[in-house]
């Protein structure tokens, strides 16, 4: 502040003190004690933003903001909660990105928050009676100490004398794994620096999962479920990590394994020198290691996930199991191997894994004492995930294979120019075949099975050759009778005798007799009936072994026939995934044709959906874990199975729930199968059910993924409005859910869309995104709907801002549930099972 003198130059207010006058003196001395004052306060919020001390501490709402602006450190709640945390985000982004949490398991309940330095100088998080809920635990006493928020996003506390970093929270992370942190391990005193899970998306407290560095033998990189291994990346070659596939070029400047020859590795990554360009990796509450990515300031977007098949949980085969998401069922036994306990092998079930069949040369010398004529050799298998726990040697590549056979317990070895001999003594668990990257994996097996292997070769290449050639005679014949008769496909799937299904469409699916089902349900007793689609009635039944199954039964009368049955059997004889129904068997036997299912106590979605009670028993939870398993079950059909499946016909009544209410997609009657150059086809017969059916199948005939993707879209606007589409409002001119969906999207009236047993203010966000991804799938033009792959991104909030929905199909038309067939189209009406 500055006044005039009498000379008329200014000078200063602090200059008045100099006055002679009593009670100028007084009242000046004052004015410059608060100006002090005044300096001093504004000193503490204007400069080291970035700095806690004891005198300087934060409570909750407040932040502190790292120097260059990119991390703030403060109190927040997570979504869905009203418990509070001290944790570090990301701060120029629409939505905070947490990236670590101090009281992860002691959650403060209002906002009485405080974040200081104690006495012993450790940075404690205090509740409103000053209880430490927690702390950084620095065991020795430091009398003058800081907390620093670093760009890097670390929170370090140092000793204020010398600037030692005596704790920093990269040595203590949680669920994010950020860019020169350090994840370490200490062989000598078995001390870890590792990633810790939240335990769900609302609460950060310590999940199941955690993920860090194994060196028991040679380094790789793992995520435990519990303590066991969840998902491994192979070993470090010194570049990359040779189980992860995708890892090329663009990683090998951004990956560093640090050892310091005295028990201590260390693993740091570094994707992007560009400043725009920002990378982090996250271990989701789903044991997913996601890798995150932001361009010039956009939304974050998931760049990698450690498991894109079921192929990459760990061990999903067994020992000496193989896994391929290309083939169904994805898991195999090695060649000269075969399944340890055949029944549950075929039932899916192939954690027991595979065991030898002939016992290699060198065991037999052991037991026998004499020498066998011929030794054992190895079969090559290209582009493969090594099995876990290599023993390791600098052999050179032509003497490894030569080691191996000298070792009578050598069972496998592979070469890696940047790691040498790799060799292994025990079970191969966790082999895994690649499309690309991997590396060569050479299985020992004795003479005779090497020897097969050879004549299979031969006897594959003359099949092949002989297939070609009949399979173009045939195809040929068979094109000439087709043009002169009108036969049936009755005439292609059974002999002539009418009874027996061929074979070689159910070779691997269990056959039935009809003697069997009519006894596991009573005759097929109408007390047994749980329900009737276009297919025909099911039946609850139980076999003699206590096994409950579902029985559907084609009837006579039916609109579909033979064809959708042949249909479904091929189809889903050969998926396997949670979130499929699971198909045991069928029954051909004279006039009676039918299906037998997995029994599923909770029968199907619309029963709960649309019951005048049930509805209440789906809180949103539920609704939300069935829409996300719905969803992951369509990517398996689409994208995850070797063979790409469309479904056609999904909705509510498809869609049956298990005693947890979990969601199992059933009815693959009309479910077609593409080739791996289709995008869409066409049909001149369109089947599916009116309200599901997206507008370029129903009026065209073209069906794509994206045909699935609409049904899901219905399917999901049903789940959180409890309305099926094809009922009517009277006040709202008889339009469909699509159309009032619509309607109140425009008018940001969603919660008159919202059924009202969900309406809770927790949830309020999330409904919203359901809704608006619903909308996302349902408008009218293919081009304009995600895939199911995308849906399922948006829907964990892993894709931030959604792109506005245009308007749906079907909103301006005002079209009649009656509907029958028309122009060849078969419609099924909706019913409750």
């Amino acid at each position: 502040m500055l006044s005039k003198s009498a000379s008329g130059h200014p000078k200063s207010e602090f200059s008045k003190t100099r006055s002679v006058e009593p009670m100028g003196l007084v009242r000046n001395t004052n004015l410059s004690a608060l100006l002090v004052l005044l300096f001093c306060f504004c000193l503490k919020f204007c400069s080291a933003t970035d700095t806690i001390t004891a005198a300087k501490f934060i409570t909750d709402p407040e932040t502190v903001i790292s120097n260059g602006g990119d991390f703030k450190l403060g109190f927040f709640s997570p979504a869905n909660s009203t418990d509070r945390y001290v944790g570090i985000w990301y701060a120029q982004y629409s939505v905070p990105t947490v990236i670590w949490v101090a009281n992860r398991d002691k959650p403060l309940k209002n906002s009485s928050g405080v974040l200081t330095i104690s006495e012993d100088g450790n940075l404690v998080v205090l509740d409103g009676q000053t209880k430490v809920l927690w702390s950084s635990n620095f065991s020795s006493s430091v009398v003058n100490s800081s907390a620093q928020l670093l760009d890097s996003g670390n929170l370090i506390l140092q000793e204020n004398t010398k600037g030692a970093i005596i704790w920093e929270s990269f040595q203590h992370p949680s669920d994010t794994y950020m860019p020169k942190m350090e994840i370490s391990t200490d062989v000598r005193t078995g001390k870890k620096v590792q990633l810790t899970s939240w335990k769900s998306h609302s609460d950060p407290s310590i999940g199941n999962f955690s993920a860090g560095i194994d060196v028991r033998n040679l380094p790789e990189f793992l995520v435990w479920n519990d303590g066991s291994p969840y998902w491994r990346s192979g070993p470090w070659n010194s570049r990359i990590f040779i189980g992860v596939p995708y890892m090329d070029s663009s990683y090998l400047n951004g990956f560093r394994l640090r050892d310091d020859k005295e028990g201590t590795f260390s693993f740091t990554f570094f994707f992007s020198k560009d400043p725009l360009r920002k990378d982090f990796v996250v271990l989701n509450a789903q044991g997913h290691l996601l890798q995150k990515r932001s361009n010039n300031g956009e939304d974050w977007k998931v760049k990698r996930s450690s498991l894109e098949t079921e192929c990459d949980v760990y061990g999903r085969c067994g020992a000496f199991g193989s896994c391929n998401p290309q083939d169904s069922p994805i898991c195999s036994c090695l060649w000269g191997f075969e399944p340890k306990n055949t029944e549950e092998w075929n039932r899916g079930n192939w954690t027991s894994g595979c065991v030898r069949r002939t016992p290699l040369q060198c065991e037999r010398v052991n037991n026998n004492g004499s020498e066998g004529e011929k030794k054992d050799g190895f079969l090559k298998l290209t582009m493969m995930k090594v099995p876990y726990l290599a023993d390791w040697s600098t052999t050179l590549e032509e003497n490894c294979s030569t080691q191996c056979l000298e070792n009578c317990s050598c069972i496998a070895y592979a070469y890696d120019s940047g790691i040498g001999c790799m060799t292994w003594t025990g079970s191969l668990i966790d082999i895994h075949k690649f499309l690309t990257g991997g590396a060569d994996l050479y299985v020992r097996l004795t003479y005779s099975e090497l020897d097969k292997m050879g004549n299979v070769k031969v006897i594959v290449t003359v099949i092949v050759i002989i297939g070609v050639i009949s399979t173009g005679i045939c195809t040929y014949l068979l094109r000439r009778w087709s043009s002169k008769q009108k036969g049936k496909i009755v005439t292609l799937i059974f002999d002539k005798h009418g009874e027996n299904v061929n074979q070689v469409l159910l070779q691997e699916l269990p056959l039935f007799s009809l003697q069997e089902l009519a006894s596991a349900t009573n005759n097929f007793h109408l007390s047994n009936k749980l329900g009737q689609g276009g297919f025909g009635p099911v039946y609850r039944g139980k076999m003699s072994d206590g096994e409950e199954i579902a029985v559907k039964r084609l009837s006579r009368a039916s609109g579909q026939g033979l064809e959708e049955f042949m249909n479904e059997v091929v189809v889903i004889s050969k998926l396997q995934h949670r979130n499929l129904v699971r198909l045991l068997g069928c029954c051909v036997e004279g006039e009676e044709k039918m299906l037998v299912y997995e029994y599923m106590s909770n029968k199907s979605l619309d029963a709960f959906l649309f019951d005048s009670v049930k509805p209440k028993l789906l809180d949103w939870r539920r609704r939300f874990n069935i829409i996300e398993g719905i969803s992951r079950g369509l990517l398996y059909l689409h994208r995850d199975s070797r063979l790409r499946i469309i479904h056609r016909d999904l909705k509510a009544s498809n869609i049956l729930l298990d005693e947890e209410l979990n969601p199992k997609i059933s009815d693959f009657g009309m479910a077609r199968i593409f080739g791996s150059n289709e995008d869409q086809a066409n049909t001149k017969r369109v089947v599916g059910t009116y309200g599901y059916m997206s507008p370029e199948y129903a009026m065209g005939g073209r069906f794509s993924e994206k045909s699935d993707v609409f049904s899901f879209g219905v399917l999901l606007l049903e789940i959180v409005s409890g309305r099926r589409n094809t009922s009517f409002y009277d006040d709202e001119q008889a339009m469909s859910l699509l159309g009032f969906a619509w309607k109140m999207w425009n008018a940001e009236n969603i919660v008159a869309l919202t059924e009202p047993v969900i309406r809770e203010p927790c949830f309020e966000m999330e409904i919203l995104r359901c809704i608006h991804v619903g909308l996302l799938c349902v408008q009218d033009f293919a081009k304009d709907r995600p895939t199911i792959s995308v849906v399922i991104s948006m829907l964990k909030s892993e894709t931030i801002d959604l792109p506005l929905p245009k308007q749906p199909a079907f909103t301006e038309r005002q079209i009649s549930p009656h509907a029958g067939s028309l122009n060849n189209i078969t419609v099924t009406m909706v019913q409750g099972r």
